[in-house]
């Protein structure tokens, strides 16, 4: 009966096969023939997921020369299959409107609990092992994973949310399309709020908006570097680059104007416009000089008046991965004016964190 099971498939006439091995399924089961045939059963009827763990479980349990070779043949089959469906799928995707544009793969945080199984599904579809898979899934905030052609990233992102691994992709041109206001300061704030303001070209002037319009904020802290005389373990001097201090930054995010409102105590003209303390407000530790006093004035209104919007604020996080892909962020447009020894990638990872949350629903 088998011989005749193996001529069918041989001929591709897949349902004859099936029915000629379903008795043979009912009284031999354990014959690892028998299984072989079902797994080549359900490879020829592009059942191929069912036909894998077929072949992956008897690879280890045999011992068969013949039957080893044919499962490997099986095994090798598939993986061609698989890639070359990939590649049209990606093909495609790329073929399709707008998807050569250059864009940025993120992975979401997952759960503790369901990142050792999503490492599994996450390493088959990214072609790494599960040990590494696992140290690339985000628990905390979002990942950048990594860049790429708008459409092959499109299916990546639809393959992982196949296995409820949380992603999504970002074209960067939208992103850099983004008017980004300097605010200065607030001149009123009621009946309408009017901030004086230099957009993208370094015009200054005036910008009103309503409260209702902002429809997140999103903060974060960007580091300042600076080279640094030390010792070393020989009591050598060296020179190194270390941080010496951090930026306050927070965007108020227009989304039906296209606009960023982006705020931070460097640029930020707090002896202009509206006085922010009205009354004594106890300090953290460490916010008691007059810059700090006055950023911390200013949030706390923000918090008070914005308290029901959404607020991002797990830059730190993301920047950490960011700045690993330095080509990528040296494309972005540059909307942080901070003054520097040495241009920072930072600057433009807190740009695209902005950028993702702006257009990220």
């Amino acid at each position: 009966m088998l011989d005749r099971v193996a001529e069918a498939i041989k001929c591709e006439d897949y349902r004859m096969a099936a029915k000629l091995l379903k008795p043979l399924i009912q009284t031999d089961s354990k014959n690892p023939w028998v299984r072989f045939y079902a797994g080549r059963i359900k490879e020829g009827l592009g059942k191929r997921e069912e036909a894998e763990r077929i072949y992956l479980y008897l690879l280890p349990k045999t011992t068969n020369p013949k039957l080893m070779s044919q499962i490997r043949q099986g095994i090798s089959r598939l993986e061609v299959a698989a890639r070359s469906q990939k590649e049209r799928a990606i093909s495609e995707s790329v073929a399709s409107e707008g998807g050569e544009e250059l864009g940025v793969l993120i992975l979401e945080p997952l759960a503790p609990e369901a990142r050792q199984e999503a490492a599994k599904a996450f390493g088959k579809i990214m072609n790494m092992d599960a040990y590494t898979a696992r140290l690339r899934l985000p628990v905390r905030g979002w990942r950048l994973y990594r860049p790429g052609k708008i459409g092959e990233l499109d299916y990546y992102v639809s393959r992982l949310q196949q296995v409820d691994i949380p992603s999504f992709c970002q074209s960067l041109s939208p992103i850099d399309a983004i008017e980004v206001l300097e605010v200065h300061y607030f001149q009123t704030l009621k009946p309408q709020v009017r901030v004086r303001c230099k957009n993208n070209a370094g015009q200054e002037g005036g910008f009103n908006f309503s409260w209702e319009e902002v429809s997140q904020r999103v903060i974060g802290r960007i580091p300042l570097f600076e080279s640094v005389v030390v010792w070393d373990a020989r009591r050598n001097i060296k020179r190194k680059t270390q941080k010496q201090d951090s930026v306050p930054f927070c965007d108020l995010h227009l989304s039906d104007r296209n606009c960023i409102l982006r705020l931070s105590d460097r640029t930020y003209q707090f002896q202009q416009g509206v006085t922010f303390a009205s009354k004594p407000v106890s300090l953290p530790l460490g916010e008691q000089d007059t810059a700090n006093k006055s950023w911390h004035y200013l949030t706390k209104f923000l918090d008070e008046t914005l308290g029901d919007r959404p607020m991002q604020d797990n830059f730190n996080s993301f920047a950490e991965t960011a700045i690993d892909f330095r080509e990528t962020l040296d494309r972005m447009a540059l909307r942080i004016d901070l003054e520097r020894r040495k241009p920072s990638l930072w600057d433009r990872a807190f740009q695209l964190y902005s950028g993702l949350h702006f257009f990220r629903k």
